[in-house]
């Protein structure tokens, strides 16, 4: 944003103490930082408005004139001019001898001398408008050949830096996103008010000044909801023209190309308010009716820049009920443009989507001074009075009138908001022992009315235009801003410092991570987003708890948009990966989060779960010399399960084979310790395997809070034992179906606490086994800590074990 320091003298006394660099310091000092300081006059001095009296052919060269001009002083000046436009009766800039302007050709500064021109003196220069150190670049074209014109009414002899408003600085504005209330001379002002603690001397425009009785012609319809606000004046009788000398410097301050008297007027006022204003020939929008509404399929524009624009429906545009006249907040269209020849025009102020206008911007590749307005955000409380301000100036200035109020349509009503403040948060945010005269202060001088209420706190009424503002936080940096931030102190952050220690759930995850690590497995970390379609191939019952998953409202793809409720799938996945990658010796885990729902539809966050989950694949083991890895089977993960229960001190656990959807239904238990489930094991089934394109597979998963409850942290220590071991094996016959648990449970039972360890060792079916049946083989350690045990007891001990076994499960002693 890049602003006039004389303009901004208008609305704000700044004291003539204050300097343009004073300026810039206090800004960036209050958060608003100047990145150029730039003054208008380039170092141009001694060039004053020449009245060209007579124009004479020099004698000696064809292309100079030899010209009489009045400089307000008695005797009257000889210069040998060679503009091709030089004429008496024009008022032109005019270097008289000593004065210091630019050499339109290298662009140096050059000091004027008297001189001869092919043998006719010369006593100064008439000056184009690159000499006096304007930047054509924003100059009409005709302002750029030959010498530059000044008004007719331009007083002879008047210093020209003060005519054309050199004497200006203009300063560059960095501003954040955020500070978009800062994109006009009104923001800026009452930021500088606040900061110097002065009033404003607005002029509130009065909507009842410079119209007819007669109704408005115009009809304003809104059929999107991306406008909410739209608000149109017509103008009639105005005369297009060149804008005042005035008007045209004060736009060239900030960087804008003067076009004509009513575009300049749209363009001051934007500048002015902040407020984009567009201005439509009223002859060329068809029925007098102004529409705002999305584009339609194929439809196309030629904007202003004479580009055809191809728009979509994502586009919001300004239309008759013919044809899009102009793309919303971004570019007027050709076809409604006001030309020479435009009689009544009419003006459009109004509020459009933000996304939506930088949409348009975005696919069209179009950038303006509206358009980033717009996107940012306008205040929607000044769509009127910026509208009123522009019709009052184009009645002045071009001679037009009003006719009627404006139209307006409003969407959506707009109010101040209202946000608590608190002395005690002020205080406790930034360091300070701030009193409430000063938070009151700050508030006031901002331009924020307030209510007291009760314990050093405001409600405090947020204006419109500082969209920027919206929390409580938001306002304590207001404060911080306006108190200065070097008033507030530099102090150490308070608190007790705390030995950090590792909570018990802590522990016993990296205990976890150890022994799985330790048992060959490789831990990894997958997404906790996932696929329902995973899911499917497990076939589960339509109430599984599985499948009450939490859906994100907006996911960043099909892949990822719920949360799991399960780990079997994120580690299928990772196992598919490697499989497919040659890797078919998969042995993975990981402690993560499971989620699940407390209802569906979700009205409260999810319960969150650890969960100790694993998946195996292929081989186990690591192959070397006379040692060869072994298929993964059901035993195979037992046993890393068993090793890791042991490690963490989960004693006896209890395996019950158990039918789950997804799981093969002879290989799969859940685990139980002190008939409570702690997890579950088991392989996949076969369908689910094809499913998801993997060898056979199988899957761990243990519920971490369970873990925690049913282990012993102690570690019991027991001495050596002093007598001696007997060992026997029994092997028996039973069904197929009998649960290899079941039968370790009755041996232990009829042991009577003479049994040390019960170990499996042999499981055979085959030809010599009837259809049906199992042969299972056991060795049972015998041991006492008391006294050595004869063959006598561990007989008969062995015996009640077989007894048992045979009564309860129908075994059969081989």
């Amino acid at each position: 944003m890049r602003i006039s320091y004389q303009w901004l003298q208008e609305y704000i006394d700044l004291g003539s103490d204050m300097t343009p660099e004073r300026l810039a310091e206090l800004l960036t000092a209050h958060g608003i930082p100047v990145e150029v300081i730039e003054p208008m006059n380039k170092g141009i001095s001694g060039v004053v408005v020449g009245h060209v009296l007579e124009v004479h052919p020099h004698p000696n060269a064809d292309r100079l004139r030899v010209c009489i001009v009045d400089i307000g002083e008695a005797e009257k000046l000889q210069i040998v001019c060679g503009a091709a436009n030089v004429a008496s009766g024009q008022k032109v800039p005019c270097a008289t001898i000593g004065a210091h302007v630019f050499d339109r050709h290298t662009g140096e500064s050059m000091k004027i001398k008297r001189s001869k021109l092919r043998g006719v003196e010369s006593q100064g220069m008439l000056c184009s408008a690159d000499e006096i150190g304007l930047d054509t670049k924003l100059l009409p074209k005709a302002q750029t050949e030959g010498l530059y014109l000044l008004p007719e009414d331009s007083p002879v002899g008047e210093d020209i830096t003060t005519l054309l408003g050199l004497s200006d600085v203009s300063l560059e504005l960095e501003l954040t996103p955020n500070r978009a209330d800062c994109l006009s001379f009104r923001g800026v002002a009452y930021e500088v008010a606040a900061i110097l603690g002065k009033k404003l001397k607005f002029n509130e425009e009065d909507d009842t000044i410079s119209f007819t009785d007669e109704k408005s012609p115009v009809t304003v319809r809104i059929e999107s909801d991306q406008c909410t606000h739209y608000a149109a004046q017509v103008v009639r009788g105005v005369k297009i023209g060149p804008s005042p000398l005035w008007l045209q410097m004060r736009l060239l301050a900030v960087g804008v190309r003067p076009i004509n008297n009513v575009v300049d007027v749209t363009n001051y006022v934007m500048f002015e308010y902040g407020q984009p204003l567009h201005a439509f020939d009223l002859s060329q929008v068809s029925e007098q009716t102004i529409i705002v509404r999305q584009a339609r399929e194929g439809e196309t524009l030629i904007t202003l820049d004479g580009q055809e624009r191809h728009l979509d429906p994502s586009m919001l545009v300004i239309a008759d009920t013919k044809r899009a006249i102009g793309l919303a907040g971004v570019m007027g269209g050709e076809n409604s443009e006001v030309r020479e020849n435009t009689v009544d025009i009419v003006l459009e102020s109004a509020y459009f989507d933000p996304a939506s206008t930088r949409n348009t911007g975005k696919r069209l590749g179009l950038r303006s001074e509206a358009q980033m307005r717009f996107e940012k955000g306008v205040d929607r409380a000044v769509i009127r009075p910026a509208l009123i301000r522009a019709a009052q100036m184009i009645a002045e200035l071009c001679g037009g009138e009003r006719v009627g109020s404006p139209v307006e349509v409003i969407q959506e009503e707009v109010h101040p908001l209202t946000v608590t403040l608190r002395l005690s948060r002020i205080n406790d945010m930034l360091g300070t022992s701030l009193d409430e005269q000063k938070v009151e202060s700050v508030l006031e001088r901002l331009h924020f009315t307030y209510n007291q209420l009760d314990n050093a706190r405001w409600e405090v009424n947020v204006p419109t235009r500082r969209g920027d503002i919206s929390r409580e936080i938001d306002l304590i940096e207001e404060v911080a801003r306006l108190y200065g931030y070097d008033k507030i102190p530099t102090t150490m952050p308070e608190g007790v410092i705390t030995q950090g220690l590792l909570t018990e759930e802590q522990k016993l995850r990296r205990m976890i991570r150890s022994l799985l690590i330790g048992a060959g497995l490789t831990e990894v970390y997958t997404y906790t987003l996932t696929n329902p379609s995973w899911l499917e191939a497990l076939r589960l019952d339509s109430d599984s708890s599985l499948l009450r998953q939490v859906p994100l409202m907006m996911p960043m793809s099909e892949e990822r948009k719920v949360l799991r409720t399960t780990m079997l799938p994120a580690l299928a996945e990772v196992a598919l990966y490697n499989v497919k990658r040659k890797n078919t010796n998969v042995a993975l885990f990981e402690i993560g989060k499971i989620y699940v729902p407390k209802s569906l539809p979700i009205r409260e966050l999810p319960e969150e779960r650890y969960v100790v989950a694993g998946f195996l694949s292929g081989a186990y083991g690591i192959e070397s010399v006379g040692e060869k890895t072994r298929s993964v089977d059901f035993f195979t993960v037992k046993g890393i399960v068993e090793h890791l229960l042991q490690g963490i001190g989960v004693e006896n656990p209890r395996y019950e084979q158990v039918h789950r959807p997804g799981m093969h239904p002879g290989r799969t238990a859940v685990i139980k310790v002190n008939d409570y489930e702690v997890g579950m094991i088991g392989g996949l089934h076969p369908d689910v395997e094809e499913a998801w394109d993997l060898p056979e597979s199988y899957y761990f998963e243990l519920d971490f809070l369970s873990l925690v409850q049913s282990r012993d942290p102690q570690v019991t220590v027991k001495p050596l034992p002093k007598f001696p071991a007997v060992e026997r094996d029994v092997a028996i016959l039973v069904k197929d179906e009998v649960p290899a648990g079941a039968l370790v449970d009755t041996i232990w039972r009829e042991g009577s606490g003479l049994i040390e360890e019960v170990k499996l060792f042999d499981v055979y079916r085959g030809e010599q086994v009837p259809a049906g049946m199992k042969s299972i083989a056991y060795s049972i350690v015998y041991r006492s800590d008391e006294r050595t045990l004869t063959d006598e007891e561990v007989n008969e001990r062995h015996e009640a074990v077989i007894a048992a076994l045979e009564k309860e499960h129908g075994a059969e002693l081989r």
